[in-house]
């Protein structure tokens, strides 16, 4: 996958539907097509999509061009770092540090699930992911339409809550196709799961709880 694919797929279909004035064709990046939606991530685009508790922003967590539209949506410093989910561990692990198994072992216990754990950052896991720091926070979802996804793009996401720095979640495709419209490629046009909290957030390393 190069940054340059943003430049096709997805991305084109996006600007195409913006070409005409009115709330229209902004619209039509609402779908319920979830390999419509996986097509978007492979080509470079970014999407919001439903997770256990918000709507998320996700893309290739591998193409720094997306997660920098991503940072920009948000107005959020990289610094901060961002959460990489997946359906399965085997997708995350070139982003975690080997050296210490058994704090990978203590994370893996307790997925899928809403529990995102703060590792050691691989050597491979890029600065737009980890921020300033050495670790790196990951997640194996429980959430059946976020684990097809990931299943059918065959990739992780960047999974990061879709709403403005310091605002509120937003918990609706059509809250996010307002706040968001134009900037997005694609939402998903599905609903919410039944959590009513963000993922728990632990130190594997320490057990300190940053979240929940």
């Amino acid at each position: 996958m190069t940054e340059n694919a943003t430049a096709t797929g997805c991305a084109n279909h996006a600007r195409a539907n913006n070409t005409s004035a009115g709330a229209t064709p902004i619209a039509k990046r609402l779908t319920k097509d979830l390999a419509a939606a996986a097509r978007c991530l492979t080509q470079g685009g970014v999407i919001a999509y439903p997770t256990e508790y918000c709507f998320g922003l996700g893309c290739d967590p591998a193409n720094e061009t997306a997660v920098r539209r991503i940072l920009a949506m948000k107005e959020r410093p990289w610094e901060q770092g961002l959460i990489v989910i997946a359906d399965q561990t085997e997708r995350l692990r070139k982003l975690i540090d080997q050296e210490q198994p058994e704090l990978l072992a203590k994370a893996a216990a307790s997925w899928p699930g809403p529990y995102t754990w703060l590792l050691p950052a691989s050597a491979r896991a890029a600065p737009w992911l980890k921020g300033n720091h050495t670790s790196i926070a990951v997640r194996v979802t429980a959430f059946p339409l976020v684990r097809q996804l990931c299943h059918d793009s065959g990739m992780a996401l960047v999974s990061t809550s879709a709403n403005r720095s310091g605002r509120p979640p937003l918990r609706t495709s059509r809250d996010v196709l307002a706040e968001f419209g134009a900037e997005l490629d694609l939402i998903l046009d599905e609903r919410v799961g039944t959590a009513t909290q963000p993922s728990t957030i632990r130190d594997a390393a320490t057990g300190h709880c940053l979240r929940g």
